[in-house]
């Protein structure tokens, strides 16, 4: 864009005029009302960075991976991939520390979006668990073939440690609503790499 992102200006303006002085207010207020309860559940299960002197955080909060990944070979790469089984699109990875999950809910999502979240990354981190006490192996995990698409549980012998139901609908909640990736995992690094513009020529628009 010659003129860069002029959009974002008037779309922050009509932000705060709309919000005001108290809204903007109440807004930063739930926003750090929701990490800390973000860390206050998940605390217990994974290292949070940048805590103050009472263990509070902002309006986001960091988990560090780091530790799980030299103990399992877990990456935040992992997490992120399985988190699509349990219907949520990844948090910032590696943003501002390598090798951590930044989570950030706003002041936007309920308590009950938050607590699905929550119980998404408490059971994953079961599954992690699972793997430190060698009930799964480093390499045939849930997490290391997640995301997991409806062609691997409809299609042929399954032949992983774990059960076709663990794979897709890893707590009950997940089956009521379903979101199904459409493909498994690729090579995240490539692709930021390497892009490749699948749109479609300008000359199919005129017909």
């Amino acid at each position: 864009a010659p003129f860069g992102s002029a959009s974002i200006l008037p779309i922050s303006w009509m932000y705060i005029a709309m919000m005001g002085g108290s809204g903007l207010k109440r807004a930063t207020e739930v926003a750090i009302l929701n990490a800390n309860y973000l860390v206050s559940r998940l605390g217990s299960h994974y290292p949070v960075l940048y805590t103050g002197s009472k263990g509070r955080v902002a309006h986001e909060c960091i988990l560090d991976i780091r530790p799980i990944k030299a103990a399992t070979g877990i990456s935040e790469v992992d997490i992120a991939k399985r988190l699509m089984d349990y219907g949520f699109h990844a948090p910032t990875m590696s943003f501002p520390v390598p090798g951590t999950i930044m989570v950030e809910p706003t002041e936007s999502e309920d308590l009950a979006e938050i607590d699905r979240f929550v119980d998404a990354m408490i059971a994953i981190r079961e599954e992690i668990r699972a793997i430190e006490n060698g009930t799964w192996t480093a390499d045939e995990n849930p997490l290391k073939h997640a995301p997991h698409t409806q062609a691997d549980v409809i299609g042929g012998e399954w032949k992983r440690p774990y059960s076709r139901e663990q794979a897709v609908f890893p707590l009950s909640w997940v089956a009521e609503n379903k979101f199904w990736p459409s493909v498994n995992r690729i090579d995240d690094v490539h692709g930021d790499r390497n892009l490749f513009c699948a749109c479609v020529p300008m000359s199919d628009y005129a017909e």
